[in-house]
């Protein structure tokens, strides 16, 4: 091969190697670009106005065209949480007194000496008050988590001083319907919100209650590597295995226990909680034997 011959192939090879550096260093400009767009998008203030259009690569303008969408759907979201939490504190605040007012002048009623007939009225006046002052908190409740205007706090704590105030509330109830309540002492720790926890395993420790008739609810814990498992069994009346996997649905009721008082949230709203831990719940049933509700925690 001549010199010209070789030269030529030099050439051609200088210039490969230049398009070569002139492409690296245009994907590292443009990296750098998008890389200063997503600095800019976590802070919450990105704006297209900010960068030069015509000075942007085809992949960067698209990049700042969804940042600024996914901007704008930030923003409305953050109105519409706003304007919900508005709405739960009206309703919560509307609702309040009403209801408090039912309650008040029913039990005022009931003081009284009326006819059977009346004094049966006004005792249903009173269930379904109370019945409506539960389903109203339990609504805002639910509401706030699953908007997020509650955020769950969980930390690393004993589990015995949960499970104490638990059976502790609903002592009085349990013995009221000639059931015991059983707690197995525990020096197992987990991690969870010690107040919204307490609510999610008070509402299945109620559950138990109506849906017992005689018998005793055991509250037992076991640990594991990753998860604590609290357990909850009753010896009640049981939960067909076709409605296990609905009972956590929000309002659902067993056609075997209309008649039973409670409105179908407070399973739905226990298991919102646990969730929110990265927890779970399992339950395992049979029909006439009684259930056993588990709260998996993590560790």
């Amino acid at each position: 091969m001549n010199k010209s011959g070789i030269v030529i192939i030099l050439l051609c090879f200088l210039a490969a190697a230049a398009v070569v550096l002139w492409e690296r260093r245009k994907v590292r400009k443009t990296m750098e670009e998008i890389e200063g767009m997503l600095d800019i998008a976590m802070t919450g203030s990105f704006s297209e106005i900010t960068f030069d259009e015509s000075q942007l690569s085809a992949l960067e303008t698209k990049f700042a065209h969804y940042l600024s969408a996914a901007e704008a759907s930030s923003r409305n979201m953050a109105q519409e949480k706003d304007k919900i939490k508005s709405l739960i504190a009206d309703i919560s605040h509307q609702t309040k007194t009403p209801i408090a007012n039912l309650l008040l002048y029913s039990e005022l009623l009931m003081e009284e000496t009326l006819p059977a007939s009346a004094k049966e009225n006004v005792e249903a006046l009173y269930k379904q008050s109370e019945k409506l002052r539960f389903l109203i908190d339990s609504l805002v409740k639910l509401s706030r988590l699953e908007n997020g205007i509650i955020s769950l706090s969980p930390q690393q704590a004993s589990l015995q001083p949960l499970l104490e105030s638990v059976v502790e509330q609903y002592a009085a109830k349990a013995s009221g319907k000639g059931l015991s309540i059983y707690l197995y002492d525990t020096d197992i720790s987990a991690t969870f919100d010690f107040k919204w926890t307490a609510e999610a395993l008070a509402n299945i420790v109620d559950n138990a209650i109506k849906y017992t008739e005689h018998g005793t609810i055991t509250i037992s814990t076991v640990s594991y590597e990753m998860f604590t498992r609290i357990d909850i069994s009753d010896t009640g009346s049981g939960i067909p295995e076709n409605e296990q996997a609905k009972i956590f649905s929000r309002f659902y009721r067993s056609n075997a226990v209309q008649e039973q008082e409670g409105v179908g949230i407070g399973l739905y709203l226990a298991r919102q909680i646990i969730s929110g831990e990265s927890g779970y719940i399992k339950v395992a049933s049979v029909p006439g034997k009684g259930g056993t509700f588990s709260i998996f925690l993590p560790k």
